[in-house]
């Protein structure tokens, strides 16, 4: 375990770390203290006793050796050469202060430094780094500022490379927006200089360890339990679905409630552009897209695995976000008898929603009348349903709406179920009500008889609407 590491290994471990100073036979610098006594974040002397320890540790430590350990194991070396740092330089540090500095640099070597304590945290939403000095997180619809912080831009972008490259992809000057994701599906996308002027921009949108349901979304009243049973039962009876929303209003939350109601035996196919979903189903293969090489070449899009797909005999496909000309073969698909196919996209309405995907048909090259590609929506969904972030920070599923054909030129839906707010409470929450539009018999009625769930439905709509 000890001995000189070679600066090659120690370089693929972090190298943020500055050059070592050549270490003096009988270091004794004056004691002093490293921490702000009335404040909850560390001083610059922190920082600054940190960055030594750290560069000594790695004068001692054999690097290779500890990459083979188990993590607690490695941990424990780790604490116990800083212990002996620590009593060498007479660096005075109280009980806290060294657990909290054992800990960040453990972190710092073993995992991805400053942000593992809030990657811990399981009601944190979204992590956003903007450079060195200002981390932000997200918890229950709110946005709040944290005292972390990383020692400099470099460490930041070492560990935004670190994260991306256990995927196989790469953040530099010459590809400095990557998508990636965390070994736990967690959502990672960053920018780094020089279109980040500040420094690197790090966005973290975490997800529960345990995978929500219809009935915790019911907890959080984002949906009627009633509302709720009417999604279950479309995603039952195998309606072809597109969720529309806005950036962090629960699109693929939303996404992962439905899939549950899949049936076990059913063959799924995911695509993705970083792949987060959570089927629990024993016959799910989940492909992602790939950047081009640093060459250039070897690109893989969002439309290339769609295409795919379709001569994967699958049975649905689920595309975690539809954003371009993938579209068209996403309702070519769900017109072909691949019926239960899902999808989101970007939009603030459900009527919204349809005229996206008629842009993005178009926008694809394809030279079809406008008729014609509202035909194929109109045969090719069956519902839409939008998810909604309120400004009081609370998620809600603010539509039920199916897709119901063509009058002329125009595409008729109608809503099952809406979200009406009546006002807020004394705190600024916003108060409301999910209330049936009345319709007593949906356009996928059939479908729901042909899956024998129409007394559900009609049993959840008639409780919907008292």
């Amino acid at each position: 375990m000890f001995g000189k590491r070679s600066d090659t290994v120690a370089l693929k471990v972090d190298q943020s770390a500055p050059a070592p100073a050549p270490e003096p036979a009988m270091p004794s610098p004056a004691p002093a203290p490293v921490m702000s006594r009335n404040s909850d974040e560390p001083s610059e002397e922190y920082y600054e006793t940190k960055a030594t320890i750290f560069n000594a540790l790695f004068e001692t430590i054999d690097v290779s050796a500890l990459a083979g350990m188990q993590p607690d194991k490695a941990r424990t070396e780790i604490r116990n050469i800083v212990d002996e740092i620590i009593a060498i330089r007479n660096v005075r540090l109280s009980v806290a202060e060294q657990t909290q500095l054992i800990t960040e640099i453990c972190d710092d070597i073993l995992g991805y430094g400053p942000l593992e304590p809030l990657l811990a945290r399981d009601d944190i939403a979204d992590i956003m780094v903007n450079g060195a000095k200002h981390v932000f997180i997200e918890t229950n619809g709110k946005m709040q500022k944290t005292n972390i912080r990383f020692r400099d831009n470099t460490q930041l972008m070492n560990i935004c490379q670190r994260i991306v490259s256990q995927v196989g992809r790469r953040v530099d000057e010459a590809s400095p927006i990557c998508d990636a994701r965390l070994l736990d599906g967690s959502r990672v996308n960053v920018i780094a200089p020089p279109l980040s002027i500040d420094g690197p921009a790090l966005t973290i949108r975490k997800f529960k360890k345990d995978k929500l349901t219809l009935n915790d979304l019911v907890g959080f009243k984002s949906i009627s339990p009633a509302g709720a049973k009417v999604l279950q039962i479309i995603g039952a009876c195998q309606c072809n679905i597109v969720i529309s929303g806005g950036t962090g209003s629960g699109k693929t939350t939303l996404l992962n409630c439905l899939t549950g109601f899949i049936h076990p035996d059913e063959r799924i196919i995911t695509c993705e552009d970083a792949a987060e979903l959570q089927l629990q189903q024993p016959h799910v293969v989940r492909l992602e897209t790939r950047p081009p090489n640093l060459e250039g070449k070897g690109k893989v899009t969002m439309a290339d695995l769609v295409k795919n797909c379709l001569r994967m005999r699958p049975e649905r496909i689920i595309v975690g976000e539809v954003r371009g000309p993938e579209a068209f073969d996403l309702l070519q698909a769900m017109n072909t008898g691949h019926d239960g196919s899902m999808g989101t996209l970007h939009a603030n309405s459900p009527r919204e929603a349809l005229s996206r995907l008629e842009s993005m048909i178009t926008m694809g090259g394809f030279s079809l009348p406008a008729k014609t590609i509202r035909e194929m929506i109109v045969g090719s969904v069956d519902v839409v349903v939008q998810a909604t972030r309120l400004r009081d920070g609370s998620r809600r599923i603010t539509h039920i709406t199916e897709v119901i054909g063509m009058e002329g030129d125009v595409i008729v839906t109608q809503d099952l179920l809406k979200y009406e707010m009546d006002g807020e409470d004394a705190a600024g929450n916003i108060v409301g009500e999910h209330r049936s539009t009345g319709i007593a018999r949906p356009a996928f009625w059939d479908r729901a008889r042909y899956f024998n769930l129409e007394k559900d439905l009609a049993m959840a709509l008639d409780e919907a609407g008292s």
